[in-house]
């Protein structure tokens, strides 16, 4: 019987993020519904590859193993299939050993309304339009853009990296920067250095994974030997002094992260290449690049700045 999925951390994906569709989506758009339906049955034990989002998911899903009494979290599948043409997604969730056991197939709709009904707190798809309609609607989402899917099967561990403004807090500093200068932004910032952000739209989701992490903090007091499986890191173009406020917005939220980054304008990807996220989380397009393409990136269409 499966657990209350209000008690779980509940992520949410598209299809098109977990697995790599691009053969079947070529069939669609030169084809029509009709061949992409077909196409779909006669590769029906065909698994599909992985795609951007899958070694994250995978990694997620280890936590319940970790703690299988509690089963903090599940991914939920959000699909525009049909149930029919969904059949292959779900014979490539089982062959690839994911425990996904929730889903709801659109038949071409979008899915974004709904991601309340399935208490998620962050819905993952490769679709830009779905996402943007969820952000309008108040509801966290992220694209997933392309990459290398590196899934190195000797590392177990989740690594989860997040830029700030606009993201895990609103976009209001960002405003104050865009309108004025960065000495604008810096006096903005230190006037305000005791006083917490508003949340953003990923606010939600990386007050739940600190949550895992005190769980892990427990496990780690029972047993020294345990090994964590979650790291949380952020990284974000401010320096010092603006950076005090992050840290008063930490506080004041009651959560952490293992690494924080103030990169004062360097390019973040000298970072990611050496942290090796499994997903980076930032609102703008700009920052979302890697010169090798294996930093798996999410766009959050938040804000002043997130083109």
């Amino acid at each position: 019987m499966p657990y209350p999925i209000e008690q779980k951390l509940v992520i949410a994906v598209a299809s098109s993020a977990l697995f790599d569709l691009s053969e079947s989506d070529r069939v669609f758009r030169e084809q029509g519904e009709q061949a992409y339906r077909k196409y779909q049955e006669g590769h029906l034990d065909e698994p599909l590859h992985k795609g951007v989002a899958f070694p994250f998911v995978k990694r997620f899903l280890s936590v319940n193993r970790k703690f299988p009494e509690q089963c903090p979290v599940e991914v939920v599948l959000l699909s525009r299939n049909s149930v029919i043409t969904g059949k292959r997604v779900f014979h490539s969730i089982h062959h690839h050993g994911l425990d996904i056991t929730r889903a709801a197939f659109l038949e071409g709709k979008s899915p974004y309304a709904y991601i309340p009904a399935f208490n998620a707190s962050l819905f993952l798809s490769a679709n830009a339009g779905d996402v943007s309609q969820a952000i309008d609607y108040g509801h966290p989402a992220g694209t997933v853009l392309p990459s290398q899917v590196v899934d190195d099967e000797g590392d177990a561990e989740l690594r989860i990296a997040f830029d700030f403004d606009g993201v895990i807090a609103d976009d209001a500093s960002e405003q104050v920067y865009k309108s004025g200068s960065l000495e604008d932004f810096q006096k903005h910032e230190t006037s305000r250095s005791q006083i917490p952000h508003n949340p953003g739209p990923l606010a939600g989701l990386f007050r739940k994974l600190s949550h895992l992490q005190k769980l892990e903090d427990q496990a780690l007091t029972k047993d020294p030997g345990y090994r964590r499986v979650l790291r949380i890191a952020i990284v974000t173009a401010r320096n010092a002094p603006s950076h005090e406020r992050v840290i008063t917005t930490l506080e004041h939220w009651g959560v952490d992260a293992n690494e924080v980054f103030f990169l004062g304008g360097m390019k973040k990807d000298r970072i990611l290449n050496v942290l090796k996220p499994h997903m980076f989380f930032d609102d703008q397009r700009s920052h979302l690049e890697s010169d090798a393409g294996d930093i798996p990136m999410v766009h959050i269409p938040f804000g002043v700045v997130n083109l």
